[in-house]
């Protein structure tokens, strides 16, 4: 089980990858990061990211569980049915000279963090991005 540190050493081991960070989405801080910055500093791609993953979490149109969730429930407290893990899976953003994966970690506390790995677009791999990010996420020890 990976910490945060070699998390992030296994993320930049994606083809492309340029830069990756462990955030909390709720403070906008990283709690790890490597590589480069989309804008030369880690603490502002980290807030800017955190908004993005804030927006997707919270807003009910992307956190609502829809038709044929039934498996992925299980029971609040009050009773009613509430989806497993995180709201969100993961986001991904594509822009002209690469893309952003924003992967939400499920935890035993808040589970208010997320992986961030940005790719170089002409050499990155975004499927496989999206499957080491989620392997990464499910294995990552925290605290």
């Amino acid at each position: 089980m990976p910490g945060i540190d070699e998390c992030l050493l296994h993320a930049m081991t994606v083809p492309g990858a340029r830069g990756a960070a462990l955030v909390d989405w709720t403070s906008g801080l990283a709690l790890g990061v490597i590589g480069d910055s989309p804008v030369g500093d880690h603490e502002t791609t980290a807030a800017e990211t955190a908004e993005l993953a804030r927006a997707a979490a919270e807003y009910e149109s992307f956190a609502r569980p829809g038709a044929g969730d039934e498996e992925l429930r299980e029971e609040g407290p009050g009773g009613g049915e509430l989806p497993k893990g995180p709201p969100v899976e993961d986001v991904i953003v594509t822009t002209r000279s690469g893309y952003h994966v924003l992967r939400f970690v499920e935890t035993t506390f808040d589970s208010s963090v997320f992986l961030h790995l940005w790719l170089d677009r002409s050499t990155g791999n975004l499927a496989l991005a999206r499957i080491r990010l989620r392997d990464l996420a499910e294995r990552l020890v925290l605290g």
